[in-house]
């Protein structure tokens, strides 16, 4: 199931200039969000079988350098600051932000673009889909995070319905300590759907290179991972692929940064 969409047409300058105001020039940075290290090495990307859709197939082995990852999906505080000292637009949505209430939650409403923008002000980038599902599966296969286990509300957040609201339906990031990944990311499934870095190639896996593949050159979609609150749980596969429109913004859609390690191991 594909999130519905909704496009940003304008931009409210007059939040904007409430926010740069109501941030003093002294005023503290929000702290960056811990990272997670995955080393080199090799794993299983994509899956086969009747349970597999196309685009996902076939399995393939992959080997990626080593990177780090954000260990949380970037909340709303910490995009508030990048708004402050940015001339970025608000994001869709924006305007219900509380943030007092709201700011552990994962920011959503943002375009690919944003979210690229975000990662590069913070000294990383958007992981490539590759790093993604590596991050979330590990190298034992596992269909979700945490594990084989059918997805449940000790695991995850999913399955709330379509109705938005930052109260109701997002949990804030960093929770579900049980449905960690193997490296020990959270919420790789559920709460946000992530973008990517990559553009969509339906066909891609049957002809991708096999050390560290960056998506095809150019396309229509951009990738994203992970599935969101609405989501049922066949949408939260460590393997699952999402298509979107790159200047899409919605409330099922949020991100979280990576970074190349600086001395990883380039294998054999």
């Amino acid at each position: 199931m594909l999130p519905l969409i909704f496009i940003d047409r304008g931009v409210s300058h007059a939040q904007l200039d409430r926010l740069r105001k109501s941030r003093p020039p002294d005023a503290m940075p929000v702290p960056d969000v811990p990272m997670a290290s995955v080393p080199a090495g090799t794993f299983l990307m994509g899956a086969d079988g009747s349970e597999a859709l196309e685009d996902e197939r076939p399995a393939h082995h992959v080997w990626l350098d080593g990177f780090s990852i954000d260990l949380y999906e970037v909340s709303t505080a910490q995009y508030s600051a990048f708004l402050a000292t940015t001339q970025r637009a608000v994001p869709w949505q924006w305007e219900s932000v509380n943030p007092s209430r709201h700011g552990d939650k994962p920011v959503i409403g943002v375009d690919w673009s944003d979210a690229d923008a975000y990662c590069r002000w913070r000294g990383k980038m958007l992981p490539t889909e590759a790093q993604w599902e590596k991050a979330a599966r590990g190298q034992d296969n596992r269909l979700y995070p945490w594990g084989n286990q059918v997805p449940n509300s000790d695991l995850a957040n999913f399955a709330l319905g379509a109705r938005f609201s930052y109260d109701l339906v997002l949990i804030a990031v960093g929770s579900y300590d049980s449905g960690k990944s193997p490296y020990g990311v959270h919420q790789m499934a559920g709460n946000v759907y992530e973008w990517v870095q990559d553009w969509y190639g339906a066909n891609y896996y049957e002809s991708s290179p096999d050390r560290n593949p960056a998506g095809p050159d150019h396309g229509e979609f951009k990738v994203l991972r992970g599935g969101s609150w609405s989501d049922l749980p066949k949408y939260l596969l460590t393997y699952g692929r999402f298509k979107l429109p790159p200047e899409t913004r919605n409330s099922y859609t949020g991100f979280r940064c990576a970074k190349a390690l600086n001395d990883p191991q380039r294998g054999p």
